[in-house]
This record gives structure tokens, sequence and C-alpha cells, in this order.
């Protein structure tokens, strides 16, 4: 019988190619896998929508909020909103007046 020699170059070769296809496939691993891979595309994109939901909430809300401040301004301020908040917060009320509790 007779045995086969591998020429030193031929299995340094191999391992050379067996190493790139390692790497390959680790890098496409990580590209479908990663934490910005193809799996967590989807995830991302849910999350993205929920915060901009989130934030036109929170825009209309602070537009809201402007709108009061700009109201209760010590130079110009609106004598309707003035009232409401003194009756709900001090609870005074003029004699004429007839308070009646909702609840």
């Amino acid at each position: 019988m007779r045995t086969m020699r591998q020429d030193p170059g031929i299995v340094k070769e191999r391992l050379v190619q067996g190493l790139a296809l390692a790497v390959l496939l680790l890098m496409g691993l990580y590209a479908v896998a990663g934490p910005s891979g193809l799996i967590a595309w989807g995830e991302n994109q849910r999350l993205l929508e929920q915060r901009q939901e989130k934030l036109a909430v929170m825009k209309s809300e602070r537009k809201r909020w402007q709108n009061r401040v700009k109201l209760v301004d010590p130079k110009n301020v609106d004598p309707d909103l003035a009232g409401e908040l003194l009756r709900s917060n001090l609870n005074v009320a003029r004699s004429d007046e007839m308070v009646m509790l909702l609840h």
C-alpha cells in the first residue's frame, strides 16, 4: 500500500481557505442576527413608530401648556382663566354664586 503524503503548501492553503470561510460565515451571522442586523430591523422599526406617536402626543401637550402659560402672563392675564384658577385653587366664590360639586 502506498501512503500519500500531502504537500505542506496544500495543507496551508486549505487552512487559509477554512479560516476565510469561517470568517465569512461569522460576518454573515452577524449581519443577520447582530444588534443592527436583519432580525433587529423589525424591532427597531416598531420602537421608532411608538416613539414617534409618543412624541406627537407630547408636542400637542406642550402646545397646550404654552398656551396656558401665555394666558397667565402677568402683563396680560386672561380674566376668565384667572377667575377659573382662583375658584378652583383657592375655593373663592362670590356671595351671589352657587357652587355645585360634580364627581
